[in-house]
């Protein structure tokens, strides 16, 4: 693709990435990815905010190829898939200063083996001139490195936010409208990578809306021509509200967990509870992480293997924990042959989850009425605390 025209004097440049399934060995992209990078002319110097990730160097060399000269690369991000093609810009234009947060600083050295004396730092709130068009800089760190910043340009009233706010998405639509899909991909992004630190995102949330923008635009996905739609979610997403749901993960070997997992699944919808299961053999992980931005429950699923929990519940436990979401209770219900230590073994693996757990569930063989009894017993338990947050049903 060609730059693209944002505002007078402001371009996208980058790569749409259509065909790119998987991120980091371990992120779904059903739609594919973008890495945006975006072109800065002031009236005294040039900046270009990012770069491109590594594969994708020659489609950004070649937009760059009309642009005699570039004062200044931010880097906002030091992860690869912004970073990545650095060194080749650098090289490109000798006279390029390469500016950073003082954290990003040790991160691209060595990660890139960029030349120390082609750095400068930058500090919270300082800015660059390049004549008629001021960079502001904005450390916004855990979103979701500790070195992340963003790029504020106030003649031009947009925000360059790096990973905040951005969306796994390929689409040739350089802003995202009213299209419930962009929304719909930013909270997969948000849940997969933004979650963890959504403590920290609600400070760097306030010192965002300090700033005077009306365009948003992140480097993964569309730009916000109205951005108070991220905004709004955001705060959502990162509050301690959560909703009358509950997330299922489970794998069922022999169909005794199914049958027990079913028999939640009908009580909990015959209380007014929702429910969002997910067969673990076969489920989209990003689609489980979406789960769990809003839910207030877990229960967890799994048949004895050895002793202990299936492998595949034993690492959607442990992705979840890693997530962090703002779950308020949980339990655990499965299966054995002659024994287990499942249930001690998946409560070693949720340190992080602030939950109060609701009780388990285990059956030997094949559920029996004394089980399903008790299964009825635990979707009572969750609708009464689900009674307790506010704006649920009674």
């Amino acid at each position: 693709m060609k730059p693209r025209l944002i505002r007078k004097d402001v371009y996208w440049l980058g790569a749409v990435d259509w065909n790119r399934r998987l991120f980091d060995c371990l992120i779904p992209l059903p739609d594919g990815t973008s890495y945006n990078a975006y072109l800065v002319r002031g009236s005294q110097g040039t900046a270009l905010l990012d770069a491109v990730d590594p594969s994708m160097t020659s489609i950004l060399m070649r937009q760059l190829a009309e642009v005699e000269r570039i004062d200044y690369l931010v880097s906002q991000h030091a992860e690869q898939d912004h970073s990545g093609a650095i060194p080749a810009v650098l090289n490109r234009y000798p006279e390029a200063v390469l500016v950073c947060t003082p954290k990003a600083k040790p991160m691209l050295l060595e990660h890139l083996d960029v030349p120390p004396e082609r750095i400068k730092t930058v500090e919270d709130g300082e800015t660059i001139s390049l004549g008629d068009k001021t960079l502001r800089f904005v450390h916004t760190p855990w979103v979701h490195w500790p070195e992340t910043m963003c790029t504020h340009l106030p003649e031009d009233r947009i925000l360059f936010s790096c990973d905040f706010f951005g969306s796994h998405l390929a689409t040739t639509d350089l802003c995202a409208g009213g299209e419930p899909y962009v929304c719909e991909a930013a909270k997969r992004y948000y849940a997969e990578i933004m979650m963890p630190f959504r403590k920290i995102i609600q400070s760097n949330m306030k010192k965002v809306r300090a700033c005077d923008f009306d365009l948003l635009a992140p480097s993964h996905g569309p730009i916000y021509d109205n951005p108070e739609c991220i905004l709004s979610a955001y705060d959502d997403w990162s509050s301690d509200r959560v909703s009358n749901l509950v997330v299922l993960p489970y794998i069922s070997m022999h169909g005794s967990t199914e049958i027990m997992v079913d028999c939640l699944v009908a009580a909990l919808a015959e209380r007014g509870v929702k429910v969002q299961k997910f067969e673990l053999s076969g489920a989209d992980i990003g689609k489980l992480a979406m789960a769990l931005v809003d839910a207030a429950t877990i229960v967890i699923g799994t048949p004895t293997v050895h002793v202990g929990a299936h492998p595949s519940v034993y690492a959607a436990t442990h992705l979840v924990n890693a997530l962090r979401p703002k779950l308020k209770y949980a339990a655990i219900i499965g299966s054995y042959g002659w024994g287990t230590k499942a249930v001690e073994q998946l409560s070693g693996l949720i340190p992080n989850l602030k939950v109060e757990v609701l009780g388990t569930v285990l059956c030997k063989g094949l559920p029996r009425e004394d089980t399903l009894a008790a299964i009825e017993a635990l979707a009572d338990t969750i609708r009464a605390k689900h009674a307790l947050i506010e704006g649920t049903p009674s």
